[in-house]
């Protein structure tokens, strides 16, 4: 627990430096992502999650927050195909892990092995482009939803 309390008051830091103001709404949801690290939260999600702490809260804040911490790079907003921004936080100082995404039920699990270590080196080795990091998606179907394909 002390190690997500270090977390946290970095990213407070890190707002305050930017001169944002930690409100008591920002800082729920905050403690939503802590409390739901391994989770891949839509906006939505996160409202559903506040709200009962702050029942005047509006989907516009959680939405303005969201951006927020994207841009200050707390948190990374990912694409799965699925027509909803989906957030967790951002490893900036290594590669990025997998996802895969189930096509049926649209759960979404973490592939944490970097195999393209190799094809990197080949492309720095070819064009002298470094590669800093890369986003890789598998969509498929997941072991729970394989079961009930026809």
């Amino acid at each position: 627990m002390e190690e997500w309390n270090n977390v946290y008051e970095q990213i407070c830091e890190r707002l305050r430096n930017h001169s944002y103001k930690l409100t008591p709404q920002r800082q729920t949801i905050l403690k939503t992502f802590l409390e739901n690290i391994d989770q891949h939260l839509s906006a939505e999600d996160v409202y559903q999650l506040v709200k009962n702490q702050y029942p005047d809260i509006g989907i516009a804040t959680v939405y303005r927050t969201l951006d927020i911490l994207a841009e200050l790079g707390i948190l990374q907003k990912n694409d799965f195909g699925d027509g909803r921004s989906r957030y967790e936080f951002s490893s900036r100082n290594e590669h990025h892990h997998h996802h895969l995404i189930c096509l049926r039920c649209g759960e979404v699990a973490e592939f944490d092995d970097d195999l393209l270590e190799s094809l990197e080196a080949v492309i720095f080795k070819r064009s002298q482009f470094k590669v800093m990091d890369h986003d890789l998606k598998f969509f498929g179907y997941c072991q729970k939803c394989q079961g009930t394909l026809s």
